[in-house]
Parts: C-alpha cells; sequence; structure tokens
C-alpha cells in the first residue's frame, strides 16, 4: 500500500482555468482570525490627536491673521494723517523756536540797554542753511542794522557773549550738568565806567538762574565791589604769586572789610 504525503495548505492547489484554488487539509481546524482591534485603536487615538493639534493651529493663525488685519488697519490710519502730524509738529517747531528767540531778542536787548546805555536792540533772525536751522544775529540803531563783530569797538560782543553763554546753559538739565561758569576777562572791551553795569547782570543773572560764575578781570577792583559775592585779587612777583581777598558779599557784613593774603 503506497501511503500518500502530506502536502501544507499553502502548497495544495487545484487548477481551475486561469485561477488557483487553495484547498484546506482534510482534518485541519479552521483559524481564528488576528485580533487588531488594540492596534486600530491606538493609530484611531494618534490620529486624533494630531487633527487637535492641526485644529489648535489652525485656530492660532486664525488669531494670527486678526492682529495683522488690526495693526495693518491702524497703520493705514495712521498713514492717512502722517502728513497732518508732520505739518502740526513743523508748525509747533517753527513757534517754539521763534518764542524763544522772542525771549533772547528781549533778554539781551535788555542787557545792551542797561550795560552800554545806548538805545539799541539785539535781533535774532532765523532761517535755514544747509538742511538745517541757522540764526542770524544783528544790531538795531533806530531802524539801521549794525555788525556785531564791528559796532561799539567790542563792547557789544562782551555783553551779547555774556548773555549768549547764560542762557545756553540755562536750557541745560541741572541734574547732568553743574550751573558753574567761568567768564575770562569778559569786559576787556567795556569802558571802566561800564564795568560795574555788567557785574550787575551778571549778579543778577547768577542769583536768578542758581549760578555759580567766576569773572577774572584786568579792571580795578573797585569796580566789582556793589556787586561781587567775594574779589580776591592776584599779585604777581618774583617770589610767585600772592592771592589777597580784597572785599567780602556786600551782604555779609560780618566779613565786609576783612582781608587776607596767602602765597603761592
Amino acid at each position: 500500500m503506497k501511503l500518500k504525503q502530506s502536502t501544507p495548505l499553502a502548497t495544495r492547489r487545484l487548477a481551475k482555468g486561469k485561477k488557483m484554488v487553495f484547498v484546506p487539509e482534510p482534518n485541519e481546524k479552521p483559524r481564528a482570525p488576528l485580533d487588531t482591534s488594540g492596534g486600530v485603536n491606538a493609530r484611531l487615538g494618534e490620529i486624533g490627536q494630531r487633527l487637535q493639534f492641526l485644529d489648535w493651529q489652525r485656530r492660532e493663525q486664525q488669531k494670527l491673521e486678526k492682529r495683522l488685519a488690526e495693526r495693518k488697519s491702524e497703520l493705514e490710519r495712521y498713514l492717512g494723517i502722517s502728513g497732518e502730524v508732520s505739518e502740526a509738529l513743523d508748525v509747533l517747531s517753527r513757534e517754539l523756536f521763534s518764542e524763544t528767540l522772542r525771549v533772547l531778542e528781549e533778554k539781551l536787548t535788555i542787557a545792551l540797554q542797561e550795560v552800554l546805555e545806548q538805545p539799541i536792540c539785539f535781533k535774532a533772525t532765523p532761517g535755514f542753511k544747509n538742511n538745517a536751522a541757522v540764526v542770524e544775529f544783528s544790531i538795531d540803531r533806530g531802524g539801521f542794522g549794525e555788525d556785531i563783530y564791528r559796532g561799539q569797538g567790542g563792547s557789544v560782543q562782551n555783553v551779547l557773549s555774556v548773555g549768549l553763554r547764560l542762557f545756553a546753559l540755562a536750557q541745560l538739565d541741572g541734574l547732568r550738568h553743574r550751573r558753574f561758569l567761568v567768564l575770562d576777562e569778559q569786559d576787556c572791551w567795556l569802558k571802566p565806567e561800564l564795568v560795574p553795569l555788567l557785574v550787575k547782570m551778571v549778579y543778577q543773572a547768577a542769583k536768578e538762574l542758581d549760578f555759580q560764575i567766576i569773572m577774572i578781570s584786568h579792571h580795578d577792583v573797585k569796580l566789582f565791589e556793589k556787586y561781587a559775592d567775594r574779589i580776591y585779587q592776584f599779585h604777581p612777583s618774583a617770589d610767585g604769586v600772592t592771592v589777597e581777598r580784597v572785599v567780602s558779599a556786600p551782604f555779609d557784613s560780618d566779613e565786609a572789610g576783612d582781608s587776607e593774603s596767602v602765597k603761592e
């Protein structure tokens, strides 16, 4: 008797036309299907999380687009009025500049008239040069202009130099800049009788603006007695320089008349 060799299911095929039909083993029990529900659920969970993330990204993108649209609208409104704003600021700047020059003209005119005792006026004429604001100074005497650098033999320059320095320093921030000024021979072109008038102007400005000012002069010390807080006279010699305190402040009666010498 000839034994029939057993053939696996995967290799037993019967030809039926052009199709292949698998024939199970006669005594083979059907296999149970694989349980893939766990893997499918896990995959579905991942897809759900991905969808949630994409939805969050979509909402964030919508918020960003809304903010950009609002910003664009603001910029468009600003650009719409930028011309008017620039024009208004330009007008304001010119008005402030003009007001500053007006105050400068007023104060320095008073200084010139009080010190020089002449009916002259200080003029500050604004203009533009090389795309920058410039100011030209001049003197007006009865409707006729005078050159500051040539008029009055330099005395006008003395007064204006002091006044312009005080005005400029007064505009600085007092917390960052010490209000201290040294005037070196700013009375050099003045007649002796006019020197006390300049000293008076400096003294009053120093008190009003809270400035500390040192004046250096070759004029007689007596010309400074009425308005100077302290006066020191330097006496150079072959042995060195002797510094003498000549007089104290007019209002400091306790020390008035004191004199002391220090040899340097």
